[in-house]
């Protein structure tokens, strides 16, 4: 598919930064060629953790490091030996690549070895490893998956966490080399021994390059595997962004990937909540209407098979997609950027209009340059578009709309893909007490406000009172609140407030929040409005945060 203008790739610092890096590699373009067409692939944390249920990596020592969050109670001394009772003697490599294929994913991404330290693979640098000798398994779970995923034709992908908080020598200063050294080894072990690598996805946000030794070590990967896809969380931008349980914001000028999770943990817990099917395919649809692709994870339980309510859930998915790929698969984002409500994808002269929910009879939307010339529903069905006053309206009966996403189906009198993509809500003015690493981007006050379940307002670890606010830069008045806490039930106690002067006069008063929490209130005109928390067992965190007239 021919790149048009409006998606060129940044030529900026990573041109200048990489160049040295891709010696024999593919041009970035031909390498992430099929990564683009793919658009969907499956993410898998695994390890000893799961016969705890708590989060992989993160449980360990938790409460050590400052950690609050959930799954904190496994002792360091205790998640460290899990590896000698770990014997997931029901895992089958080809019934996972069976279950991503029934799901319609195109590739995998396993985890090697994450914070913990555990090797999921036979090294040569490391005792701690499912190899070894005190592994009840001592079965190499990489070379079973990779062979399965060859076998049927499906990408595979692994990730490495350059932190190891399990390694002695690891950010300890007068000990860091041999760690570095260590670091080597196993990236190409597994560059060397799996056979075809086609995706390396680092887990090293927060530090710099030279913390990893990234230059010495993507430059290896490179000569090892030319083919290969290199994520940005080794200190340096590579291929691809990875905003991890969000939709990432529309970006065509470079490719990105958002991870997140079908349940609530990454690894495997008991009864964890499950997303909706809703939820799951429209994720998904946001996802490829920002040009981003979507790495979906599921944590498989401790025998070594994924989950039943999990796999069924695929399933569905993939029974969507049977449908309605032609709108996902080799598709671009755009022309217009995803809100709640809808989402596009665009391909040649096409464009699928992907409508969630119809809160009034008709979806009003910004006029295309090109003429529409004709509109149809994918799979059948008519669907009514009129282009005038700049703006295009579209009606569908409601006999023919799709619960979860009815699909109208465009056709220009031109080509679609050099076409700039159509913002048509203004940026939030939002602002907060508090965002998680500082990373205003992932995490920021606007992401509360901004209409999309998927991404959040978040806090640090360990935070028990916080407030966000919303300027609406002109008197409004407000008589509703909805709130969707993104982690259910921290929030003990909040207030919500109205600026008045310099003062803030609280309005309402409430205790638990939880998922959906709504309430009336007499209106109140006022133009800055914030949610100011009082009392949070961890740092609140909150999805969206809807002020409504009454």
């Amino acid at each position: 598919m021919a790149t048009p203008f409006c998606f060129r790739r940044p030529l900026l610092a990573a041109g200048l930064l990489l160049g040295p890096l891709l010696g024999a590699a593919e041009d970035a373009d031909s390498r992430i060629a099929w990564w683009r067409e793919a658009r969907f692939g499956l993410f898998v944390h695994w390890g000893p953790v799961s016969l705890k249920g708590t989060e992989i990596g993160w449980s360990r020592g938790a409460e050590r490091r400052g950690y609050r969050g959930p799954g904190t109670e496994v002792p360091v001394d205790v998640y460290d030996n899990l590896y000698r009772q770990f014997n997931p003697t029901e895992f089958n490599a080809v019934d996972w690549v069976k279950i991503a294929q029934a799901a319609g994913m195109k590739y995998i991404v396993f985890t090697s070895r994450h914070h913990d330290g555990f090797s999921l693979f036979e090294t040569q640098a490391s005792d701690y490893k499912i190899t070894s000798p005190q592994s009840p398994f001592r079965r190499d779970i990489v070379q079973e998956l990779a062979a399965a995923a060859h076998a049927a034709g499906l990408k595979f992908g692994l990730y490495y966490s350059q932190p190891d908080w399990h390694h002695p020598d690891a950010f300890v200063p007068e000990r860091h080399a041999r760690y570095l050294a260590y670091l080597q080894t196993q990236v190409r072990e597994l560059l060397t021994n799996y056979g075809r690598i086609d995706i390396l996805w680092f887990d090293g946000l927060g530090k710099k390059a030279e913390d990893y030794g990234a230059v010495a070590v993507n430059r290896m990967a490179r000569a090892l595997q030319p083919h290969l896809l290199i994520n940005n969380r080794n200190g340096l931008p590579e291929d691809f962004d990875t905003p991890e349980q969000r939709v990432g914001n529309y970006q065509d000028s470079r490719p990105w990937e958002s991870c997140i999770t079908i349940c609530r943990q990454w690894a495997w817990k008991p009864n964890d909540t499950m997303k909706s099917l809703d939820e799951c395919l429209q994720t998904l649809v946001r996802c490829v209407g920002g040009d981003g692709n979507l790495l979906f994870n599921v944590g498989p339980m401790p025998d070594g098979r994924i989950e039943p309510r999990q796999v069924t859930r695929l399933e569905e998915m993939g029974a969507w997609l049977q449908r309605n790929g032609a709108s996902i698969y080799g598709t671009r984002g755009g022309p217009w950027h995803p809100t709640k409500a809808f989402a596009s994808t665009r391909r040649g002269n096409t464009v699928y209009l992907h409508v969630f929910n119809w809160d009034q009879a008709t979806v009003e939307l910004p006029a295309l340059p090109r003429a529409v010339t004709s509109a149809t529903l994918l799979g059948g069905g008519r669907a009514l578009v009129r282009q005038e006053n700049g703006k295009l309206t579209v009606s569908v009966a409601p006999t023919e709309r799709q619960t979860i996403d009815t699909i109208v189906q465009l056709e220009l009198d031109g080509s679609a893909m050099d076409l700039p993509a159509i913002a048509f809500t203004s940026p939030v003015k939002a602002t907060a007490s508090n965002v998680f690493h500082s990373n205003l981007n992932d995490h920021g006050p606007q992401e509360a406000f901004d209409g999309n379940p998927a991404t959040r307002w978040a806090t640090d670890a360990g935070l028990r009172q916080a407030w966000i606010a919303r300027d609406f830069e002109k008197p409004v008045t407000v008589g509703r609140v909805r709130i969707n806490e993104a982690v259910a039930e921290r929030v003990r106690r909040f207030e919500l407030q109205v600026r008045d002067g310099a003062v803030w006069r609280t309005i309402l008063t409430g205790e638990k929040i939880g998922r959906s929490f709504t309430q009336s209130f007499a209106p109140v005109t006022g133009r800055e409005f914030r949610l100011n928390i009082l009392e949070s067992t961890d740092g609140p965190t909150i999805a969206e945060l809807e002020l409504l007239e009454k």
